[in-house]
């Protein structure tokens, strides 16, 4: 069965969820980020949260550090950390500190010799975080697009020791409208590396669909934070 990974974005120190990574469509969640952690620890599905520092995504350095290290202490299972992570420095501080894994999007993308440096030093523990408007990828924090595409990343990156690769499709996020699966299953076919699907997931019957096209884990944000989407999920 495809895996679970509920997600959890912070803003000062507060559980949000965006709309198409928009900012100022910023929603405060019912639960704290605490909450959340131990909700999302009772599901045997659950078998990692997925926590983005939104503001350090946006300003190109972590900004919610100390918080973060705080909420790892809460989980039982695995957690990764994305969001401003530009540096060996702090690779090393989230690994160090019981992150499980670490998410690396824009100086990945742009520096494709200091990624594959990462992944030697840190093997199978960096993720890629490939988000998109559509096709062309997104960088900064979801505010500026390349010409660049998904496809083009897939294949610089096949030789590289990721974990994986984690497709968000920017135009989904937030709607619970449905994930991309014909993008999604398209990079399944062109990357070697396990494929996260991320944006619009708001049902199981979603995750088997992607799961269908070869996705092993999705993302769910808005979708996971209403009880609705947890029936007939142990």
């Amino acid at each position: 069965m495809i895996e679970l990974w509920p997600a959890i974005d912070l803003i000062d120190q507060q559980s949000v969820r965006l709309t198409e990574g928009k900012y100022e469509s910023k929603e405060v969640m019912s639960r704290t980020a605490e909450e959340a952690i131990g909700y999302y620890n009772q599901f045997n599905q659950v078998t990692r949260i997925h926590i983005v520092d939104l503001m350090g995504a946006l300003h190109q350095e972590p900004a919610e550090k100390e918080f973060i290290t705080n909420l790892l202490q809460h989980s039982k299972v695995p957690i990764e950390i994305g969001g401003g992570i530009r540096s060996r420095e702090t690779i090393d501080y989230y690994l160090s500190n019981g992150a499980s894994y670490v998410i690396v999007g824009t100086r990945g993308l742009q520096d494709l010799p200091w990624l594959k440096k990462m992944t030697e030093l840190y093997p199978n523990k960096i993720y890629l975080g490939l988000d998109a408007v559509k096709e062309h990828i997104a960088v900064n924090g979801w505010t500026e697009t390349e010409e660049r595409t998904i496809y083009d990343i897939a294949k610089e990156t096949a030789s590289f020791d990721l974990g994986g690769i984690i497709y968000t499709d920017i135009s989904k996020d937030g709607k619970m409208s449905g994930p991309n699966v014909e993008l999604t299953g398209k990079l399944v076919a062109l990357s070697p590396h396990p494929i996260t699907a991320s944006g619009g997931i708001r049902s199981l019957k979603d995750m088997h669909e992607l799961e269908k096209v070869g996705v092993t884990a999705a993302i769910v944000g808005k979708a996971a934070n209403k009880p609705e989407f947890w029936e007939g999920i142990k």
